[in-house]
């Protein structure tokens, strides 16, 4: 099945999308956007776009584990979008995934713009190459 992954950001969306073997997660492009709603709208024609049969959306908890504002708007996000699509929408905790994006942008050299442009999608790949690794080792878990 195909699944589609969202960075959510203030300005900047990232979304990801893995093919149906669940095996290559890619970037996909960054949503420019300060909306909410928009956004929504605009990440429920992405699922429509790439056949998603699944969302999974960032959920940044503190390192304490518990929800702050942040947390709470991708909440917030993720029950809009439950409303605009067919499929489920699952929150994935992404604590320290921009810091990873960050990472892998420096060891490719990727600098300025670019970076800029880029790191939200390579964020949300990040996520979606998470929640696809759990799936592997977590075949009984059904909901996920």
């Amino acid at each position: 099945m195909k699944i589609l992954a969202v960075d959510l950001g203030d300005a900047r969306t990232g979304l990801a999308c893995c093919d149906r073997t669940e095996y290559l997660a890619s970037p996909i492009g960054v949503l420019h956007q300060r909306n909410l709603e928009v956004v929504a709208q605009q990440v429920a024609a992405a699922v429509t776009e790439y056949d998603a049969g699944r969302v999974v959306v960032g959920y940044p908890l503190n390192m304490n584990g518990s929800a702050g504002p942040r947390a709470q708007r991708c909440a917030q996000f993720a029950e809009m979008l439950r409303g605009l699509v067919a499929v489920p929408v699952v929150l994935w905790d992404e604590r320290s995934t921009t810091v990873s994006a960050y990472g892998y942008l420096n060891e490719t050299d990727t600098r300025g713009k670019k970076r800029k442009e880029v790191v939200d999608a390579v964020a949300a790949t990040i996520i979606l190459e998470s929640y696809l690794n759990y799936r592997r080792n977590h075949p009984e878990d059904e909901k996920r």
